[in-house]
């Protein structure tokens, strides 16, 4: 059922999304655990504090809280976007150099017409839907932007469901396929009357 083949084919390449994100959250981790347990750099940050603080001892242990809370966020945001690039570059380049990303290349799936253009644009509308706007709504939560984290969240659902929907309708073509002017084809997926060449008499 070509239905079938391109959910598995969306989960196979959504399984390496994850893999990269859980290896980029365990290399996160580390980041803060050696952040926070960097002792000598506390204490001299400390120090420093307390000397310029004038004796006010809980405002200069609140910088120091404060400046190891924007370092941690700001290493998240860096894994987010590294998530995103990465996700990009893997569409792309599959898509530009074989027509196929690693999933559709398992369910005998192909992307036509083949383009760096056409490659470029349907990659960003996927890794916008599967990634890019759900990073930009857990930054926001981090950062405590509560209301916007949740409205963003909501368009990154709705978002997803606008591209992935379109896939069970007759042309089963999802948003990234008519933003990029493609269609998915393969073995046992009939042609859209807009793709078919013409046959003359």
């Amino acid at each position: 059922m070509p239905a079938t083949r391109r959910a598995m084919a969306w989960f196979i390449d959504f399984a390496l999304v994850v893999a990269l994100a859980s290896l980029l959250a365990v290399l996160t981790f580390h980041r803060i655990s050696a952040l926070v347990t960097d002792v000598p750099e506390l204490a001299a940050r400390g120090g420093f504090d307390l000397l310029t603080s004038r004796g006010d001892v809980l405002d200069a242990s609140g910088n120091v809280g404060h400046s190891l809370w924007n370092k941690s966020v700001l290493y998240v945001r860096q894994a987010f976007g590294l998530l995103i690039v990465v996700t990009f570059l893997y569409q792309w380049a599959c898509l530009a150099l074989a027509g196929r990303t690693v999933g559709k290349a398992l369910t005998g799936l192909r992307i036509t017409p083949r383009g760096r253009g056409s490659a470029a644009r349907r990659a960003a509308v996927t890794t916008a839907a599967d990634v890019a706007v759900y990073a930009m709504a857990c930054v926001l939560l981090l950062e405590g932007q509560w209301v916007l984290s949740v409205l963003v969240w909501l368009v990154a659902v709705a978002l997803f469901l606008v591209n992935a929907l379109p896939v069970l309708g007759p042309r089963r073509r999802s948003l990234a396929d008519r933003m990029a002017g493609t269609t998915v084809t393969g073995l046992g997926l009939s042609t859209p009357d807009a793709m078919r060449p013409v046959r003359t008499a």
